[in-house]
């Protein structure tokens, strides 16, 4: 996971397109999380969502959860995200893979986003971009209020192994209180009136596939587009943030999906 955009390069270039540098990292991951996608096959059998249920993903990525329910339930469903390179990717595979669902991407703010009146959806998902919302409980929060009973509230977030060590939160620009336990983050489901009802933990297997991932993506690029002025900087984060890893996020952070069921 990435948490922080630095403001100015050692060189004093200027800043890399945040998009650009996450679209780069990403390029091999089709969830652009630390998940085993063979086990989220299992959380999308749990959803026994019936055809034309409507789900909507804040910060999609590249609409593959989205496009894996289409493909498995027929649902219709709504996909938000900033990242002009993420819309335009999801957009790119709808057309490839299924042109004739009813799916749609939008590049905005998630955060702005307000249903219809009246218009309540069966599954809501945010995975990984709780920032969105200013954080886990908010986004709860704001998902509850977007989905119908007796429908899904599922929502990606990263939970503390260990109490992290200070070095680790300066390094990534975090505090302690920036994540919760797991414990934790069941429980702020349940604050909200919401009924756990699975979680999907990742191990750290998941997490070194995830970041050996956007290392090799960087690596390749680099080779690929020798010209890119941005190339010292794209290096220069991806090695720091592969040394945070290995040194400390490995063995402190950890990565779950949380499925609740509004009552």
């Amino acid at each position: 996971m990435h948490f922080s955009q630095p403001e100015t390069t050692s060189s004093g270039y200027p800043v890399m397109d945040r998009w650009k540098y996450y679209d780069i990292i990403h390029q091999r991951h089709s969830v652009m999380n630390p998940v085993n996608e063979t086990k989220l096959e299992r959380l999308y059998d749990l959803l026994e969502l019936k055809p034309n249920a409507r789900a909507i993903d804040i910060g999609c990525g590249k609409g593959e959860m989205l496009m894996r329910l289409a493909e498995k339930y027929d649902i219709k469903g709504l996909g938000i995200d900033k990242s002009p390179y993420c819309i335009l990717e999801a957009q790119k595979l709808k057309r490839q893979r299924i042109p004739q669902a009813n799916l749609k991407f939008l590049e905005m703010d998630g955060a702005q986003y307000k249903p219809e009146t009246g218009e309540y959806s069966d599954l809501t998902m945010c995975i990984g971009a709780t920032w969105i919302y200013g954080g886990y409980k908010n986004t709860v929060s704001a998902l509850c209020g977007m989905t119908r009973a007796p429908g899904f509230v599922m929502v990606g977030e990263p939970l503390w192994r260990t109490n992290p060590p200070k070095e680790y939160l300066q390094s990534e620009g975090l505090s302690a209180d920036s994540f919760d336990t797991h414990q934790g983050n069941v429980r702020t489901g349940e604050s909200e009136g919401l009924r756990p009802v699975f979680t999907l933990v990742g191990s750290k297997e998941d997490w070194d596939r995830s970041e050996g991932l956007h290392w090799t993506s960087a690596t390749e690029y680099a080779f690929a587009h020798p010209e890119d002025t941005d190339l010292e900087e794209l290096l220069a984060r991806d090695s720091k943030e592969r040394e945070s890893y290995l040194r400390w996020g490995r063995d402190t952070l950890g990565w779950a999906i949380y499925l609740f069921r509004k009552m």
